[in-house]
């Protein structure tokens, strides 16, 4: 068993760290609100969208929110089982008459049956409907029209029509009363608010669903941590650690937050980050993350990084905030219903006059009757969620196997990829180069020759300089301070080891520093280079010293990625500052389409931009943060993560696992959220195309048929529904 361990540290710091955490706490309970349908829209505190009137929802999800805890969904569910128990009387005496043993029941055409329907259909309307007409009348006054807009002017045309109907019927032309009384459409308006509240209540269990992979991400932290305090452990809430806590994590637990082991060691389950079963040795001073899974052993761990700055935080806020972007098709979408509300006013309004005008006796009650129906049948809401429902699915998706998606615009961007342009180190290759031979010229011996070499490359920041210094410590040579260290980007390093002057690097960098007779070592070098080898030359006080030999494995899986992302239509490049046959050997064996070596970062840019001169779509897959710029010109970027060292923010798609396989999965999401769009866009379009023409009455001259009211707002909701449910489909594509 492990013996407790206190943390030394100073006062002042844990003061400090203590004011850090509060600030960061108090500011996270600031929540942020957004609209679904209008991400661009923030505030502070809960309320409505000014644009579509929808309430607005927190920006990030918090965990232990679920569809239970949603009050909008559970005042909506409310509102429209009331609406739906008073509304059912109303549609049955509107109805009644209808059925050949009522029809001649004197109570069918009273005036009580009619005082009841009006007072269930006040109840109805402006009860449990409320929120639809203050939604509604919001957007008038605000001049933002909307969704509605529509819904609250046609169902208070139907109601008010019908109330002063009954009310006064004395002042409607003598044609369109029948037995002294005007027809009447309470029904219309009663049933049209339930089939809009019930549309509402499906749509919003609906998104409640679409945040699904936010909250598996939120559940795979733990919500308390054991805490190593002077008198025991103590568990404490996961928002109470503070930066510099040392925290135990005993067998089978979850590791809280990001930091470092200081005592024990284990091995921990790590999928979350690698998709790989596998556990991973853990000993003191390794890294560990928060959400992963301790396996057998015992540890004490330094939190390191926090709340949302841990790799788990960061993976939610990135998810979020791409699921609220708007992605560029969807500006046809919003210049559609930019001017699609005012044109279904205009078409309402031409339909009652074209029937009062043109059409059979009773010419107002059909002129209203198709008028409403028009409104109601041409609400945008199928249009307006369209997009942002597949969008958050579909990105959400991508969550679940690690692939995060910065903004909607990369994921559409993503889909018309035709050219990959990819790094060697780390993209196709480990990243983890091994020091493999130590080849010294005639007269140096081999260990001293070694020495000197790793002594100087340990000032040196180059993954193959860390591979040398790595290779003589597992030699068991020691190291030599370093005087007049010197660093020349692109071609090598220099310094004084042991009363010698060392040079490190290519062979231009060793002739500009006076180093003549390297053709020997270029000779011997080919070989190795041919081999997939990186050679690395030496000089030691102006003389051709030897070669060391440095090799990046290939990851297993690259080559099962550059076959699947052939086998998508894309041609692949290796854009590497390597020599030009250790990348031309890698090429070969991965069979790439193309290779450009020994290139600086500003060329990689450079090709990158040829390329799309050349009309090409280009893709840049590195390891986003050497290769910054390049990734940057890219149409887009993606960064292939390793763990905690993971650069979200240097690319438009970032691969947690840092698997190139997972680039073929960020395109397949893509083309499959691309086409989910493109699907509920043309359902939307040819619902509106095909349903206003047939509630405006076009087919009425052809078949006597006019469409009611009610299944014009039975059509406009199972319409949005459609459409979340063609959403919902991305939850289950096979990437």
């Amino acid at each position: 068993m492990l013996a407790k361990v206190t943390p030394e540290t100073p006062s002042s710091e844990g003061a400090v760290e203590r004011e850090v955490h509060s600030t960061a706490k108090a500011s996270t309970a600031d929540a942020i609100y957004t609209c679904p349908m209008h991400p661009e829209v923030h505030q502070n505190h809960p309320g409505e969208c000014p644009k579509c009137g929808m309430t607005l929802e927190p920006k990030t999800a918090t965990a232990g929110a679920d569809e239970d805890e949603n009050a909008e969904l559970r005042d909506m569910t409310r509102r429209f089982r009331i609406g739906a128990a008073l509304a059912l009387p109303v549609f049955v005496l509107a109805m009644v008459h209808l059925v050949p043993a009522l029809a001649r029941q004197p109570w069918v055409e009273s005036s009580f049956s009619r005082w009841v329907q009006f007072a269930l259909t006040a109840l109805v309307v402006i009860g449990a409907g409320w929120p639809l007409l203050h939604r509604g009348w919001r957007s008038i006054v605000t001049l933002q029209l909307n969704m509605f807009t529509l819904i609250s002017i046609g169902v208070g045309a139907a109601f008010l029509f019908s109330a002063v109907a009954m009310l006064a019927p004395g002042i409607f032309p003598p044609m369109m009363q029948h037995q002294e009384k005007i027809a009447i459409y309470f029904e219309s308006a009663a049933v049209i608010v339930v089939l809009v509240l019930l549309g509402q209540v499906l749509e919003l269990r609906a998104r409640s669903r679409t945040g699904s992979a936010i909250k598996a991400l939120l559940t795979l932290a733990p919500a308390t941590a054991r805490q190593v305090a002077p008198g025991g452990d103590r568990e404490v809430p996961l928002d109470q650690v503070k930066v510099g806590d040392w925290l135990r994590v005993v067998p089978g637990d979850k590791v809280p937050v990001d930091g470092a082991v200081v005592e024990g060691h284990s091995s921990v389950e790590e999928s979350m980050i690698s998709g790989e079963p596998v556990p991973v040795e853990k000993s003191v001073g390794d890294k560990v993350t928060g959400g992963t899974v301790n396996g057998s052993g015992a540890f004490v761990m330094r939190a390191e990084r926090i709340g949302s700055d841990t790799l788990l935080g960061q993976i939610v806020n990135m998810v979020a905030d791409a699921q609220r972007s708007r992605a560029p098709i969807q500006g046809l979408a919003d210049k559609v219903a930019g001017v699609f509300v005012p044109v279904v006013l205009a078409v309402s309004a031409l339909t009652f006059v074209l029937w009062m005008w043109l059409g059979p006796e009773p010419t107002l009650a059909h002129a209203i009757v198709c008028a409403v129906a028009v409104l109601i049948i041409a609400c945008p809401c199928a249009l307006g969620l369209a997009t942002p429902m597949s969008i958050m699915v579909g990105i959400g998706r991508g969550a679940q196997n690690g692939v995060l998606v910065k903004n909607a615009e990369a994921l559409e961007r993503l889909e018309k990829i035709t050219t990959l342009v990819v790094d060697k180190t780390g993209t196709l290759t480990e990243g983890k180069p091994k020091l493999v031979d130590v080849l010294p010229q005639t007269g140096f011996d081999a260990k001293e020759f070694l020495h000197l070499v790793a002594s100087l490359e340990q000032s040196s920041e180059h993954p193959l300089a860390s591979a040398v210094v790595r290779g003589a410590k597992e030699r068991g040579i020691a190291l030599d301070a370093v005087k007049d260290f010197r660093s020349v980007t692109g071609g090598g390093v220099a310094g004084g080891v042991g009363g010698h002057t060392v040079l490190i690097g290519k062979p231009d960098f060793l002739r500009n520093e006076k180093t003549a007779g390297l053709e020997p070592l270029e000779a011997a070098a080919i070989k190795l280079q041919e081999e997939g080898k990186t050679a690395i030359f030496v000089a030691i006080d102006g003389k051709p010293a030897g070669i060391l030999a440095v090799a990046d494995p290939i990851k297993a899986t690259t080559l099962e990625a550059v076959r699947e992302l052939h086998e998508l239509g894309l041609k692949l490049v290796m854009l590497t500052g390597d020599n030009r046959r250790t990348a031309a050997a890698v090429a070969r064996e991965l069979g790439l389409d193309a290779v450009e070596a020994e290139i600086e970062p500003a060329g990689k840019v450079a090709h990158i931009k040829k390329l799309r001169a050349e009309g090409k779509h280009v893709g840049m897959a590195g390891d986003g943060i050497n290769d910054a710029p390049a990734l940057s010109e890219a149409e887009v970027g993606i960064a292939m993560g390793a763990g905690t060292d993971v650069a979200m923010q240097s690319a438009g798609i970032t691969l947690v696992k840092g698997d190139l396989r997972g680039i073929a999965q960020a395109i397949r999401l893509s083309r499959a959220t691309m086409r989910n769009i493109r699907q509920n866009l043309f359902f939307a379009f040819l619902y509106n195309a095909l349903g206003i023409p047939l509630a405006a009455g076009i087919l009425y001259p052809f078949a006597g048929w006019l469409l009611s009211p009610i299944i014009a707002g039975a059509a406009m909701s199972l319409s949005s529904v459609s459409v979340i449910g063609n959403a919902l489909r991305l939850r289950n594509i096979k990437l």
